[in-house]
């Protein structure tokens, strides 16, 4: 509280001196601030975010803070509103009306403001990726003979044989395809394999960016709760009698956002289960390259175990990347991959050559075994530092998991949440994300991991998009003081 009286005081004090720069100019650095006025970097940070908020200055990370150019008079705007009949026409004829909500996946890719430590990130920590790396393999890309050529439909052949050595079993090249990034490749599976109207059978909780995208083709997402052993198979099998339903999306390995892992009694069950429905397993790959360091050895992805042809698998490199470093894998095997390759190829014909020229680079390089070892201790470290945070300052949160891959935390409220909890106050989950911003801290809600009702309150904590593990214990501080409002 005294840090955010501060952090008030401060913001008065410079927007009463903003006029003494012009429009554009820049204001002290933050050092500055802080030896001028007597505060701490924190209190300097809270000042700034609350000018840019309101529109005074402009912050520009690396650069510092500038004076706003002032506001030009206000163009007159046209007349939209014919658009809402236009985007609602077809809807009477749809099944399942389209919807396109994209705020689950907001949540986790929007930039918090300055001075807001990031439990939201859904990537690493610029000072996690391989920075140098990733631009010394651009740059050997680009010198490659016919890097700037178009590429195979399907893909460079050598890329595609290092994505099928890592799904294992009797995965080949010629069972892989180049897209762009884990979303779009889930968007042509999901396309590829359920009609407009059809049920989707999805883990709950789960992933919202694919809710998003099932909502977004007109499919109907059908939950099947998970527990820290994966998806329950017995409800599994009564999902797919009781709609008839020809996919389910899973994510077998540090599922998003409950961190389990299908216990192996259950692989062979969920494809048993699958094949006998005569249906698909789209199998959601996108963390394996973030095991922790103390996860052992991993169990192979479902493909390498399927022989049948029932899993589409969807491995990706953007997670152990960046988020700009956009090249992933949809491998199939049987006529289903004609109709993935044709879906593709009408929706964005290929994958630059230069990025997988460079993805190449990137995996053969002496570096890439380094940065996912260096990775791989971090991620462990920031677990242990966020989870011992909030045993010590927030114990009424339930954390039923700790995973040993992957890059966060899934937490239960407690059942009071939401009406009767004292502690976190009358508005439930969305209530504490607002609150929590107001501290200093963002978080990601539960509510959006669910497709149908959610059983309890819940929050995703991030540890990977942080700068480092101070920011985990302050960030734990500040939400400790959010949970009190």
């Amino acid at each position: 509280m005294q840090e955010r009286s501060s952090g008030d005081d401060l913001a008065n004090r410079l927007r009463r001196e903003l006029d003494r720069y012009s429009p554009g100019g820049k204001l002290p650095s933050s050092r500055a601030l802080v030896e001028r006025f007597r505060v701490s970097p924190v209190t300097v940070s809270r000042a700034l975010a609350q000018l840019a908020a309101e529109g005074l200055v402009v912050t520009r990370p690396g650069a510092g803070a500038f004076r706003a150019q002032p506001r030009g008079a206000i163009t007159p705007t046209g007349d939209t509103s014919w658009q809402e009949v236009a985007l609602s026409a077809d809807a009477s004829t749809e099944l399942v009306p389209r919807t396109v909500d994209a705020s689950g996946v907001l949540s986790s890719l929007a930039a918090p403001p300055p001075g807001v430590i990031e439990f939201n990130g859904g990537y690493l920590h610029p000072s996690l990726q391989p920075e140098r790396a990733m631009g010394a393999a651009l740059a050997r890309a680009g010198r490659r003979p016919g890097a700037w050529s178009r590429p195979p439909m399907e893909g460079l052949t050598e890329l595609r044989e290092w994505f099928a050595r890592g799904i294992g079993g009797a995965t080949t090249a010629a069972e892989v395809l180049i897209a762009a990034g884990g979303q779009s490749a889930l968007t042509t599976a999901l396309r590829a394999l359920a009609p407009p109207g059809a049920p989707v059978l999805v883990e709950s909780p789960t992933y919202p960016g694919m809710l998003a995208i099932a909502r977004a083709a007109g499919l109907r997402p059908v939950p099947v709760p998970v527990d820290a052993d994966g998806v329950k198979p017995a409800l599994l099998a009564d999902a797919f009698k009781a709609t008839g339903a020809r996919v389910f999306v899973c994510q077998p390995l540090f599922q998003n956002p409950t961190g389990a892992v299908l216990a192996p009694e259950r692989r062979a069950e969920v494809l048993r289960i699958a094949r006998e429905a005569g249906a698909f397993v789209i199998e959601d790959d996108f963390v394996r390259r973030l095991v922790h360091e103390d996860a052992g050895p991993l169990p192979r992805p479902l493909a390498a175990e399927d022989p049948d042809g029932v899993v589409v698998h969807v491995g990706s490199l953007t997670k152990a990347t960046s988020p700009s470093f956009r090249v992933s894998a949809l491998a199939a095997r049987g006529p289903v991959l004609e109709r993935l390759r044709a879906i593709q190829v009408v929706d964005s014909f290929f994958v630059p050559r230069p990025l997988q020229e460079a993805a190449l680079e990137l995996v053969g390089s002496p570096a890439w075994p380094r940065h996912l070892r260096a990775v791989s201790a971090e991620l462990k470290t920031r677990r242990d530092i966020m989870t011992a945070a909030l045993r010590l300052n927030l114990p009424e949160l339930a954390l039923p998991h700790i995973p040993f891959g992957g890059y966060h935390l899934w937490l239960r409220l407690p059942d009071g949440t939401g009406g009767t909890s004292q502690a976190f106050g009358s508005g439930g989950e969305s209530a504490l994300v607002t609150a929590a911003l107001r501290a200093g801290v963002a978080v990601t809600p539960g509510r959006p991991y669910f497709s149908a009702e959610p059983p309890a309150a819940h929050l995703r904590l991030s540890f990977a998009a942080v700068a480092g593990t101070e920011e985990i214990t302050e960030g734990v501080r500040r939400l400790r003081a959010a949970c009190a409002f």
